[in-house]
């Protein structure tokens, strides 16, 4: 569960990033965050993975009430969330089972268990053929799909998507969105951030719009294939 009770960010220049912002997003639940650039998205974002802190309320991530967190304990929290980004942020010289496997090795996972981990979510985001090639052997959709994995592998309650669909085409960004509703069908919890308003009014869902630091709207909408997202719900 996310939860931010009436939370503000003002910033040291003296920039009000957030003002008295309250959201809850409950465990399962897909959101799209939407609002221009500059209106708060990756503040938000850098309050739930601690990264700043907040200058008034509180924010709770996975039972983690972060206002009290210590500094040790933010690595157990990190685990529990999975990021997406735009950029990729792949490794160029490791092969895609070596990027995804990565994450688990860091962690000191089992080696059996990361072999058979990294090959189910390579699996399930249809990279079977790729397991051996090179980020820069992949098409823009693959290294999401190979980022969506490497999110994954962990299995966090929580996956958040930071414009996952910036930088490949816009065909694919459907096919990205539809990966996301599929994971999100098997009961983590996604938060995704876009600009895309079109893309968002295809799918609906829950639509959570920032603007100048606050939430100006916070509804659930139906969308153009509400019927394709009730039978993946189901």
């Amino acid at each position: 569960m996310v939860e931010l009770k009436d939370v503000s960010v003002t910033y040291s220049s003296g920039v009000d990033a957030l003002n008295h912002v309250s959201l809850k997003i409950n465990d399962g639940d897909f959101a799209f965050v939407v609002g221009s650039s500059g209106a708060g998205k990756s503040t938000m974002i850098k309050l739930l993975l601690k990264e700043i802190d907040a200058t008034e309320g509180t924010v709770i991530v996975n039972g983690y009430n972060l206002s009290h967190l210590r500094r040790r304990k933010i690595p157990e929290l990190r685990r529990t969330i999975g990021i997406v980004f735009q950029d990729f942020r792949l490794i160029p010289s490791m092969t895609v089972y070596e990027n995804i496997a990565f994450v688990l090795r860091v962690i000191d996972a089992p080696k059996k268990y990361i072999r058979k981990r990294v090959q189910y979510v390579i699996g399930l985001v249809g990279l079977q053929l790729k397991a051996k090639s090179y980020p820069d052997e992949l098409s823009g959709g693959e290294k999401q799909r190979v980022a969506i994995a490497r999110a994954l592998v962990n299995d966090p309650k929580l996956i958040i998507a930071d414009e996952p669909t910036g930088n490949i085409d816009p065909e694919l960004s459907y096919e990205i969105v539809n990966l996301l509703r599929e994971i999100n069908a098997c009961g983590t919890t996604i938060l995704m951030v876009t600009h895309e308003h079109e893309m968002v009014r295809h799918f609906g869902g829950r639509i959570i719009n920032i603007t100048d630091g606050e939430i100006v709207y916070d509804e659930i909408i139906g969308g153009e294939d509400e019927s394709e997202w009730s039978q993946i719900s189901d």
